[in-house]
Order: structure tokens, then C-alpha cells, then sequence
């Protein structure tokens, strides 16, 4: 394999996994928002007994896809295979 093709895969790993945590901090973003103001996100969506639990939920989700694309970025930048497959 050459070294550009290897070079290429770097860079693209590093692009998912920069896609993969800013999704993560969204996420984590629009959990806090229903966690902390769910009266605020009732006016947007309807289904209401669900938010209490929803909104830790997507901030559970969204706190661990941003580790897990953080640990990504740092494992493609040093080509780390334990990162790489954690």
C-alpha cells in the first residue's frame, strides 16, 4: 500500500471522527436544553412524559459520541491502533 493512500485514510478517519464529536456535542447540547428548560422544548415538541427521560438520554449519548470521536481524532492524528479501536 502506498504512503498517500495511507496518508488519505489518516485525513478521512480524522474528518469522521471530527463529524462524529461535533454530533456528539449536539446532542449533549440538546440535552442539557431539555434537562435544564424542559418547559422551553415542550413548546416545540408534543410528546411531554417523554422528555424527562429523552432529555438525560440524549445527553448520556451525546457526552459518549463526543469521547468517542475525541479518542478517534487523537488515534488518527498519532496512528494509534489502540484509540483507533477503542
Amino acid at each position: 500500500v502506498s504512503m498517500g493512500v495511507l496518508s488519505c485514510m489518516k485525513y478521512l478517519m480524522f474528518i469522521f471522527n471530527v463529524l462524529v464529536f461535533a454530533g456528539g456535542t449536539c446532542l449533549a447540547g440538546v440535552g442539557v436544553w431539555v434537562a435544564v428548560d424542559p418547559a422551553g422544548f415542550q413548546d416545540i415538541v408534543a410528546a411531554k412524559p417523554v422528555l424527562n427521560v429523552g432529555g438525560y438520554l440524549l445527553l448520556a449519548v451525546g457526552i459518549a459520541l463526543s469521547l468517542l470521536g475525541f479518542l478517534g481524532c487523537c488515534g488518527a492524528l498519532r496512528r494509534s491502533r489502540p484509540l483507533l479501536l477503542l
